[in-house]
């Protein structure tokens, strides 16, 4: 055997050093996965019923940072569950609402505390003018029940075939 078998080796070198392109499998199955994601958020961003409530909420904020009076801001509460209503449900189920009847349809779809003597007194600072000693209290219940309408407003029939 010869004793400078190594030397009969070839000289040494670096590897390669990969290539970017074509990337591996995993990769590919990743962006194809990302773009699936992507285009997923997007869609469900600009889902008209999310979107309408997530104006809402934010006209709802901007209704509560100012500090208004006590039937301007009952006011503008009302003519926000009116318009968020209208776009929701059409104006065909709500346009022709006024009084309890409107009341009711927002306590039944969300706001169950307006029912009551809360939703009256709502409709009376927004209507009459008249502040009572009690409403200056109710400006912050009538804020939280608009958002609860907001939030949890949904279509009779689209939950379980109700009209």
């Amino acid at each position: 055997m010869d004793k400078d078998w190594l030397a009969q080796l070839a000289p040494e070198h670096a590897p390669l050093i990969p290539a970017w392109w074509p990337p591996a499998p995993g990769w590919w199955m990743l962006t194809v996965l990302l773009l699936a994601l992507i285009f997923g958020v997007v869609l469900w961003w600009r889902q008209p019923r999310r979107r309408l409530r997530r104006i809402g909420l934010q006209e709802l904020r901007r209704i509560r940072s100012v500090d208004a009076d006590i039937p301007q801001t009952a006011q503008t509460v009302q003519n926000l569950l009116r318009r968020y209503a209208l776009a929701a449900f059409g104006p065909d189920r709500v346009a022709r609402l006024s009084g309890d009847a409107w009341l009711q349809f927002v306590a039944a779809r969300g706001a169950a505390s307006l029912g009551g003597n809360l939703g009256k007194s709502l409709l009376v600072a927004s209507f009459g003018g008249k502040v009572t000693s009690q409403q200056p209290q109710d400006r912050d219940a009538w804020c939280a029940a608009a958002e609860q309408f907001l939030r949890h407003a949904v279509r009779q029939d689209q939950r379980g075939g109700h009209v």
